[in-house]
């Protein structure tokens, strides 16, 4: 309950004529008339919210449902691709543990060279049309992995930054635990070398040491049983050094490094 305070007599109170009404009133039991302060705990004390808290509270709560919809289509989303990807995992050990896929090797075997005519050196450019004879040697070591190879293939034999002759691969099968060397001729037409390349080439002739770079690109399929790949890109680059720039050149050292574009 709370407690009534009277803080003390109002004016009217002092005037003699009231006083036998107050006299009359206070022997009714009434309380005398005047100002009173009634005091409420603070913790019974309810505030009413001003109306745009209520609007604000039912945007709030129509909003909720969406932001909880779009947190379980997240949820989901996520719960999908952990999946896709633990079942591409799973698939791909798989295919390893069956295949068990190994890496082509590949080299080359021969190389022989015609045009290249100068054999002093020169204070003049010349222009060449030079054929080089190239065998490369691929070897597929794979039990259960067949290779295509198809056309539109690029091979391109440079010393330094000038290409002296370009020409392609030809287009084959390669069956399972195979080894086949690829034969191919590479021609150039009006190459200009300047005095520098020209005498750059007869210095290393007569070293013993030409040094040259065979860029090889050639698209394949890769056929497991019955079914086929799309279409990559094989990459092969040999570095290679030549004893000498003619028809019974021999080979002094090379070096292929392989690569594979997936796309």
């Amino acid at each position: 309950m709370a407690d009534r305070v009277h803080p003390g007599d109002s004016p009217a109170a002092q005037t003699a004529p009231l006083h036998a009404s107050n006299d009359n009133n206070n022997n009714s039991g009434l309380p005398q008339p005047g100002t009173y302060v009634v005091q409420i705990p603070k913790d019974q004390v309810y505030r009413i919210p001003p109306p745009e808290n209520a609007t604000l509270y039912k945007n709030y709560t129509r909003q909720k449902p969406r932001r909880n919809c779009c947190r379980v289509c997240f949820c989901w989303i996520l719960a999908i691709l952990a999946s896709l990807i633990l079942l591409s995992a799973i698939a791909a050990a798989v295919f390893y543990l069956v295949v068990r896929p190994e890496s082509p090797n590949y080299s080359v075997q021969k190389i022989a060279f015609k045009g290249f005519n100068f054999t002093a050196a020169s204070s003049s450019s010349s222009t060449i049309s030079p054929v080089i004879d190239v065998i490369v040697r691929a070897d597929n070591p794979n039990r259960k992995i067949g290779i295509y190879y198809e056309r539109d293939s690029s091979a391109n034999v440079f010393y330094t930054h000038i290409q002296l002759c370009d020409g392609a691969l030809p287009a084959f099968y390669q069956p399972p635990k195979n080894v086949t060397e690829l034969k191919t001729v590479l021609t150039g037409s009006g190459i200009r070398l300047t005095s520098a390349v020209q005498n750059g080439l007869v210095e290393a002739q007569s070293q013993g040491k030409v040094a040259l770079l065979l860029h090889v690109r050639a698209p394949v399929r890769i056929k497991v049983g019955s079914l086929k790949t799309w279409t990559i890109t094989v990459k092969v680059d040999c570095d290679l050094t030549v004893d000498k720039l003619t028809s019974d050149a021999k080979i002094v050292s090379k070096d292929c490094n392989y690569g594979v574009d997936p796309w």
